[in-house]
């Protein structure tokens, strides 16, 4: 699995917030976007995830050396963010049972087994606006890293996270990242420990 950047730029009315970005990013390594806040950070991995139309420049996903389709990128990638919301009406079972309905699972991984890893199997059966800001940062964790797709998008993954929780995040990436492309976008070296390149936004 490969992605291809070249020339991307996007623009908001008449105010570019990245432009002219090339760069390659392949499957089993990881990689920091870094910036001062507003530098383009999010936006660039709302790009690459396509929720975000670039206005110039393009975004390829390739699969070996086949170009995937735009309409079908969505199926090998899997993100957490601060701005996706969970279906709070349902409980933290339910939401993982469906996420798996549309998007499988890693190998092994089962709602209940992935409740019990992040710590949450007592949570089964209560609907997710009971939870702390914490225990739902969790739950969308855990619906990206457990998630059977080799593109893994993170956007400032340890948002209300305790020191349990960064713990959690740490654990999850090292066993679980091996071989995927991860892209992390944050400005918290404990959060991008194992990336090994660096692509500095607004510079």
């Amino acid at each position: 699995m490969k992605i291809t950047v070249s020339n991307a730029g996007k623009r908001f009315n008449r105010d570019w917030i990245f432009r002219n970005i090339n760069q390659e990013f392949n499957q089993g390594n990881h990689y920091a976007i870094t910036g001062h806040n507003g530098s383009g950070k999010s936006t660039f991995l709302q790009s690459i995830a396509g929720s975000i139309y670039i206005n110039e420049g393009s975004i390829t996903y390739f699969k070996e050396t086949e170009a995937i389709k735009p309409e079908e990128q969505f199926k090998y990638l899997s993100i957490c963010a601060p701005y996706l919301e969970v279906i709070e009406e349902m409980t933290s079972l339910e939401f993982l049972q469906y996420h798996c309905s549309f998007k499988p699972f890693i190998q092994g991984a089962t709602a209940i087994s992935i409740l019990e890893e992040i710590g949450l199997s007592h949570t089964k059966d209560k609907q997710i606006r009971h939870f702390s800001s914490g225990m739902k940062q969790r739950i969308k964790l855990a619906q990206a890293f457990f998630t059977d797709a080799p593109v893994l998008l993170l956007d400032e993954p340890c948002t209300n996270l305790d020191q349990k929780g960064f713990d959690l995040y740490s654990h999850l990436i090292n066993q679980y990242c091996g071989n995927k492309l991860v892209l992390i976008s944050s400005n918290d070296p404990n959060e991008y420990q194992t990336c090994t390149s660096e692509i500095s936004m607004g510079v």
